[in-house]
């Protein structure tokens, strides 16, 4: 698949496409260290059952333009996903899958504008509220040092050293005994360049750094942390290696009436790649659904 671009959000953005354009719109979202390769199994699923399917790379990873204002907080995230459904010209049957930091621009956007959406999928982000407590738990403070390590510059030096070692490092932690070759060749595609790799990074700066928030975002951005508002199918691979599903306790408690937990057993934390006849069944019939 090649990549088209379009226009949104004042960012040029590069997706991947299948299905009839007059489909109604399902909207696939990345996270980190990723790419809409990750999609590849789901895309044409959704396509056979007549979705216009679009994969964008999130705002700053590679083809996609690295935005003028430099903001990546999940607000921005949020209206990005918004004005990307704008830009296609989705319906009210549009739907949205989410994985990583894409599941927490899924949540950010349908908070912020219900009647676009009528389904979302998020992978191995629970809603936000729910995990509270994960960085009181040091066995998941463990497994998020990098969070951390992102704050430091020498993060922008040390992630592409020896062709990106630090995320193939990343990616065998998180989703132990699965062969990433493929993947790591459109992930370092990327995140190739100064600008890219910054992007990535500036993610997580604006986590917990103010000074990469935008004040006037504050209301997009209260939205990511609140309960979503229409039904969630929330999927977590059982040995996920970055966020451990001991931590995630009760999410349907910050999941809209209809929604659905499910665990995926023998997927780590790229379960869409490690499982995708089960993951891609569960997500197809949960969209099949009224």
């Amino acid at each position: 698949m090649d990549y088209q671009y379009i226009q949104a959000n004042d960012v040029q953005f590069a997706y991947l496409e299948a299905g009839p354009k007059d489909g109604p719109l399902a909207l696939l979202f990345h996270g980190f260290p990723d790419s809409p390769h990750t999609w590849r199994h789901l895309m044409p699923e959704l396509a056979a059952r007549g979705y216009h399917v679009v994969a964008p790379a999130q705002r700053g990873y590679a083809p996609t333009a690295v935005p003028a204002n430099k903001r990546y907080q999940l607000g921005q995230l949020g209206l990005d996903a918004n004005a990307l459904h704008e830009a296609f010209r989705g319906g009210d049957d549009a739907v949205i899958v989410g994985h990583d930091w894409g599941a927490m621009t899924t949540y950010t956007a349908v908070n912020l504008e219900p009647n676009r959406w009528r389904r979302a999928v998020t992978a191995n982000v629970p809603p936000l509220a729910s995990v509270a407590s994960a960085f009181f738990d040091v066995d998941q403070l463990k497994r998020s040092w990098y969070m951390f390590f992102f704050q430091n510059p020498l993060s922008e030096m040390v992630v592409p050293m020896n062709d990106f070692a630090f995320i193939e490092r990343l990616w065998a932690d998180w989703s132990p005994g699965y062969d990433a070759t493929e993947d790591l060749v459109h992930i370092k595609a990327a995140l190739a360049g100064d600008d890219h790799t910054l992007a990535a990074l500036s993610y997580y700066r604006a986590m917990f750094d103010p000074a990469y928030q935008d004040p006037e975002l504050s209301d997009a951005q209260a939205a990511s942390a609140a309960p979503t508002t229409i039904p969630t199918l929330y999927l977590h691979g059982r040995q996920d290696g970055c966020f451990a599903l001991s931590i995630v306790t009760d999410p349907l408690a910050h999941l809209a009436p209809g929604s659905r937990f499910e665990v995926i057993d023998d997927a780590g934390h790229f379960l869409q790649l490690q499982q995708p006849t089960r993951v891609n069944k569960l997500i197809c019939e949960f969209f099949d659904e009224d």
